[in-house]
C-alpha cells in the first residue's frame, strides 16, 4: 500500500511543478490545466517507470490474496471447490 501512496503522491509533484512552471511562463486558467495534465503525464511516464512497476506489483499481490480468501470463504461455506459442479 505504501507503494501506491508514494507513487500517487510523486504524480502529484510532478503535476504541481509543472503546473507552477507553466503558470511562470504565462499560461493561465484551462490552457494551464491541459498543458500541465499532458507534460506532466509524459515526464511521469518516464521518471516514474520503476515506481509504477513496484506499484503495481503490489496491486496485483493485494487482489491475488483478496481473491484467494474469497476462494477459501467459498469452500468453506459450500464444502466444494468452485467451478466444481
Amino acid at each position: 500500500m505504501r507503494s501506491v501512496i508514494l507513487y500517487t503522491l510523486a504524480r502529484l509533484a510532478i503535476f504541481a511543478a509543472t503546473a507552477g512552471v507553466l503558470a511562470l511562463f504565462g499560461a493561465r486558467g484551462f490552457l494551464l490545466l491541459l498543458l500541465a495534465l499532458l507534460i506532466s503525464g509524459v515526464v511521469s511516464y518516464v521518471l516514474l517507470s520503476a515506481q509504477r512497476d513496484r506499484m503495481s506489483a503490489t496491486v496485483t499481490r493485494g487482489i491475488r490474496a483478496q481473491r484467494g480468501k474469497f476462494e477459501k470463504s467459498l469452500t468453506k461455506e459450500d464444502g466444494v471447490r468452485p467451478g466444481a459442479e
